[in-house]
């Protein structure tokens, strides 16, 4: 918890000073087109790759299987949609490597891991219905 806080403290500096080097690298209006575009263009990725994921979990669930990759996929999604709702450079490319397919399936077992290791350490309960 306490390194997330310190992440949420840091992000909008280092954003802050992304953005004042590119609009000082390339100028003020390319350095907006690039956040705008970038939001754009994620949000659409975002969508669709969220649509695709739902469904292919509510296919698994109608023949009886666990969606455990989909799950997995709708975290990524939906933390890298939250990450290009937020404005900013690094955020938005950060958004793009978890909504984009590609380099999602690179760090999905970097998430598994995270929740395995929770899970080992009793920092996550799990709640089975019989």
């Amino acid at each position: 918890m306490k390194y997330f806080l310190m992440f949420i403290i840091a992000m909008p500096v280092v954003e802050i000073i992304v953005l004042l080097l590119s609009g000082n690298l390339i100028g003020f209006w390319p350095t907006l087109f690039l956040i705008v575009a970038t939001g754009l263009i994620g949000a659409y990725l975002a969508k669709r790759q969220g649509m695709e994921t739902w469904k292919k979990a509510q296919e698994q669930i109608r023949y009886g299987m666990m969606p455990g990759n989909e799950i997995i996929d709708g975290i990524c999604i939906f933390i890298g949609a939250a990450l290009l709702l937020s404005p900013g450079l690094i955020s938005d490319i950060m958004g793009l490597i978890l909504v984009f397919p590609p380099t999602r399936n690179l760090l999905k077992p970097i998430v598994i891991r995270f929740i395995m290791n929770r899970m080992n350490k009793g920092k996550v309960t799990i709640i089975r219905h019989k």
